[in-house]
Formats: structure tokens, C-alpha cells, sequence
């Protein structure tokens, strides 16, 4: 079937939509390892999902080609520059000419799978109309086989939705991120009446998502909006640990006095944190004991480091009856609690035990070995951002003093020697 497509730059100020950014425009995969990022501090429809990643620098040429693969007659899109309180961004509009067929959702979804486009793009359309049938039924009570859209199945949706999903196809991120979503208040018009702002469909499509109030009379997000943004989101979050590399902006058609209504996607690498890694599934277990001595506390700590505990001390106290004595304490592992318990209790005079779940950070260590006058000794490197830590093996360095003569403290110096 023969299409009507003008894909002229055109815009509002008669200018090259391409000429405030500096950005070439991006190849395929090259959001590969990378954050798409989506700060919606104004809301998201989705003619502002696809001006965004027009504007960060897909190819427009991908959109053409997507929708040219679709059976729709008499389209015309446009893409062009538009200002939001003095931010340049893009938009994008699509003209329909002529009538077009009222469309429910099994006829939309028909449409997308024998449509001759890459099977990534056909699943995430797919989804995305699943998503918003499902809630359009659960709103009006019907099941979704008999969703009659209405706004969602106009053509300019159906091109966002499909545009939507070809342009994230084409860039590939590892991951998208998604702000905390603003709803404004009011009603909209819809071609079932009037509905309350947030839309029935739009929390519907939204749940579990973080969401806030905001003090603008409008709809911040639309239905479709808010299906593309909860099919691709893999993580909603405030601004995350990332090195940015491109920006886009996308303009939304209404003007809000409190707020420039524009979307803005960042493209990045993640930052790695690599001096410490934080592991929260330690317990220390604790005893206090006010009657047993201190040749029995080194034999149980011997115990407790051979049935593999982390760690063990020993820190001197008072007890309640003002007596002596001391606390026992073990840096266990998980999985380790509930023997190094069973030891406590067996090797001291204790009657019971308690237990602190903690946090434990450690930094990245190896083990290896130093040759020294002495012989190999054993070490353990550390690694805390560009530099790197060594720590020779206590036992290591009494064997080698011992062999040889010397005092342990001669060997350890030796040891510092070769770092």
C-alpha cells in the first residue's frame, strides 16, 4: 500500500531542526553498556519519547523507514525545533490525511506482527498496546479483545508507539532508567467523557512506578506515555551514577506556565564503584561471660577460626553484678551463623547469645607471594582506587624468622621492602 510521507525538517522558526544541537547522529548499538536515562520532571507523552531520541540523535531516516513498513495511508510527519521557556528541543507531529478506520486492539496487534519490520520492534509495539488495551479494559470493564481505542488507536499514536520502540531498538541501551513521574490535576476530555487527571489508564499503566504530585492544571502524562515509559523502564530512580555523553530534548505540544514542558533523555556509562564492595550478609554473634579465663577464651577463639569464622575478638567489660569480664564477639557469614553458634555455646561457660545483622565493606584483595632474602613469603594485596595495599602474612613471616634466625620483625621489614 502506496504512503504519503513528507519527512521535511520543518519547524516553527524556519530553521534546520539540527542546527542548535552539535551532535552527529548516532549509529546502531550505540547505546550498548550504556544508561538511557529519561528525566520526566515535566511528564512524558509520546510524541515527546520520540522528538527526544530524534533530538539525541537517531536517525530520523530509522522513523521513516518504520513507518513506511506500516499499512497506513496519508502520513506526514514532521519534525522540527520548538522552545519551551527558552529550551530548544525537538518535536515531532504527524499529519493524517483523509478518514481513517476506527482500529481496536486485535486489529492493531494483527497489523504489527505481519508487518515487515525487525522482530524487537513488532514485540515492544506489541506490549506497549497490550499494556494500554489491558488498562482501557479494566477502566471501562470490558476485556481487552474489545478495547475500541479511541485516542490511543489514532494513527499519530500508533506511530508514536511504533516509532517509540524502533528508535530504542536501533539504540540498544543496556539499561533505562526513568525519573519519578509529575501528575498534574484537572480533568481532560476523552471520547468517553470527562476523566480525572491523572487518567484511569495512565496510573493503571503506571502502577508500581514512584510517582508525585505537581501544582499545574494539566496532563503531564498521557496513557501512552505512560505505557512506553513502564514497557522499557528497567529502573525508576532519581539521577543515577553515570559519565553523560549526549542530551535530547523533547518539546511537548502544551505550554505550562510553571514548567518547561520538555522530556530529557541522557545517554551514559554507568560509573562502577571500584574501591569497596559493600556485602550485607554478615552477623556478628555476641556473649558477654564474667567466668571464663584466658586460656579458655584463646582456645575457643581458636575454635570459632577454624569452624570458619571471619573473625573473633575478645573486648574487655563489666558485667552487671559489677564483675570482670568480657565479650565474646564473631563476624560470621550467613550461612556460617548457626554452626559458629553451636560452637559458642559448647566451647564457653555461656548461656546464650545474641545476634547483630551488619554491613560489611571490604576492599578488593588478592593473595600472592614476595621473594625476599628469606624465601617466598606469603602477602595480601588491596586494592583502594589507584593504589594497592600489601600486608605481609603474619604466620608466614614467624616460619621464615624461625627458619633462618631472625627476628619476625626483621622479615616483615624485608617484605615492605619489595613492594
Amino acid at each position: 500500500m502506496k504512503h504519503s510521507h513528507s519527512h521535511d525538517d520543518v519547524h516553527d522558526h524556519g530553521h534546520d531542526p539540527r542546527s542548535h544541537r552539535h551532535q552527529h547522529e548516532m549509529k546502531a548499538g550505540d547505546g550498548k553498556g550504556k544508561i538511557l536515562y529519561l528525566d520526566a520532571a515535566s511528564g512524558v507523552s509520546g510524541d515527546m519519547f520520540v522528538s527526544a531520541l530524534l533530538d539525541l540523535g537517531v536517525p530520523f531516516e530509522v522513523l521513516k523507514k518504520t513507518i513506511d513498513a506500516l499499512p497506513i495511508e496519508g502520513v506526514h510527519l514532521e519534525w522540527g525545533t520548538r522552545f519551551r521557556q527558552g529550551i530548544a528541543g525537538s518535536s515531532f507531529v504527524v499529519h493524517v490525511q483523509g478518514e481513517q478506520p476506527a482500529r481496536h486492539w486485535q486489529e492493531i496487534d494483527d497489523m504489527l506482527v505481519h508487518a515487515s519490520l525487525p522482530a524487537p520492534v513488532v514485540s515492544s509495539a506489541r506490549g506497549i498496546f497490550r499494556r494500554l488495551a489491558e488498562a482501557e479494559a479494566q477502566v471501562h470493564g470490558i476485556s481487552p479483545q474489545r478495547v475500541h481505542f479511541h485516542e490511543v488507536g489514532a494513527v499519530d499514536a500508533i506511530v508514536d508507539i511504533v516509532g517509540a520502540a524502533s528508535l530504542v531498538s536501533f539504540l540498544e541501551p543496556s539499561r533505562i532508567m526513568v525519573s519519578p513521574l509529575p501528575m498534574g490535576y484537572g480533568t481532560v476530555k476523552a471520547a468517553h467523557g470527562i476523566l480525572p487527571l491523572p487518567a484511569p489508564a495512565t496510573l493503571l499503566c503506571l502502577q508500581g512506578a514512584p510517582t508525585y504530585g505537581v501544582d499545574v492544571e494539566g496532563e503531564l502524562v498521557t496513557p501512552t506515555g505512560a505505557a512506553i515509559v513502564a514497557t522499557f523502564a528497567d529502573e525508576y530512580s532519581r539521577w543515577p551514577s553515570m559519565l553523560a555523553e549526549r542530551t535530547g530534548m523533547g518539546t511537548g505540544t502544551k505550554e505550562w506556565s510553571s514548567l518547561p514542558n520538555v522530556l530529557r533523555v541522557v545517554l551514559g556509562a554507568p560509573v562502577v564503584e571500584k574501591q569497596s564492595q559493600v556485602s550485607p550478609t554478615h552477623t556478628v554473634i555476641e556473649t558477654n561471660v564474667d567466668d571464663m579465663t584466658g586460656e579458655l577464651a584463646a582456645h575457643t577463639i581458636r575454635i570459632l577460626m577454624d569452624s570458619g569464622a571471619r573473625d573473633v575478638w575478645v573486648t574487655p567489660t563489666t558485667t552487671k553484678k559489677g564483675r570482670p569480664g568480657m565479650v565474646l564477639s564473631v563476624l560470621a557469614a550467613k550461612e556460617d551463623v548457626a554452626r559458629l553458634e553451636e560452637a559458642i555455646l559448647r566451647e564457653t561457660t555461656t548461656l546464650g547469645v545474641r545476634k547483630i545483622d551488619v554491613t560489611r565493606t571490604e576492599l578488593p584483595r588478592k593473595e600472592s607471594e614476595v621473594e625476599t632474602r628469606f624465601g617466598a613469603i606469603a602477602v595480601k594485596l588491596a586494592e583502594q582506587g589507584d593504589s594497592v595495599r600489601m600486608k605481609p602474612e603474619f604466620d608466614a613471616c614467624v616460619r621464615a624468622a624461625q627458619q633462618h634466625g631472625v627476628t619476625v620483625r626483621e622479615v616483615i621489614e624485608e617484605v615492605m621492602k619489595r613492594r
